[in-house]
């Protein structure tokens, strides 16, 4: 994975720092871990960056899978509602009378 030229500007932003600032830090790194020693450090913290991107994926399916299963339930429950609803109307509904065939009158319900 390569670093972009908006993605170290943005950093550099951030941190306000500039030109000078980041040749003298280089310049550190080169005198403290020398020149044999920088591209196994870029390698550690390249592989650190894609396990930590690894991680938070994980950690964002896991988020977006809960609250898929909230928005189910909320459905579940929004639709129990709407039934309780309709049995009470149903129940409160006037009892109409009807004819039987031997002639006698029998309310339903």
């Amino acid at each position: 994975m390569q670093i972009s030229s908006v993605m170290i500007s943005s950093i550099l932003l951030f941190f306000e720092i500039g030109g000078g600032e980041v040749l003298l830090i280089l310049f550190f790194v080169l005198i403290f871990f020398g020149s044999k020693k920088i591209p196994e450090l870029a390698r550690g913290l390249g592989k650190g960056i894609r396990e930590f991107k690894g991680a938070s994926a994980g950690i964002q399916r896991e988020i977006q899978k809960e609250a898929d299963k909230i928005k189910s339930d909320i459905n579940v429950q929004a639709i129990k509602q709407q039934i309780d609803t309709y049995k009470q109307e149903i129940s409160e509904a006037p009892k109409v009378p009807s004819k039987n065939t031997d002639g006698n009158d029998k309310v339903e319900g």
